[in-house]
């Protein structure tokens, strides 16, 4: 269960950066992170990161994936911790 905890705090900061990471990139026009990248690092876990890097930094927060598919992955990660508990 601590390896759980310690992976899924590493992947939230993570994929926070990552979105922070590519908002930079756009607003400085450089070669930007893929969306199927950003979706991925939220699916892998990063669903709180994720979120907490769309409304933070503004970014990806008018894209229907985004807005709508992160808060799913989020639930049903919740919804995965509360199935499984301590295994």
């Amino acid at each position: 269960m601590k390896i759980l905890v310690y992976y899924l705090i590493i992947i939230n900061i993570f994929t926070f950066l990552l979105y922070g990471m590519d908002k930079w990139k756009a607003k400085h026009h450089r070669w930007r992170i893929s969306e199927s990248a950003l979706l991925l690092a939220a699916i892998a876990g990063g669903s709180v990161g994720a979120l907490a890097g769309m409304y933070g930094f503004h970014h990806k927060t008018l894209h229907r994936k985004f807005t709508i598919g992160v808060p799913v992955f989020l639930i049903l990660q919740i919804m995965l911790l509360l199935w499984f508990p301590g295994r």
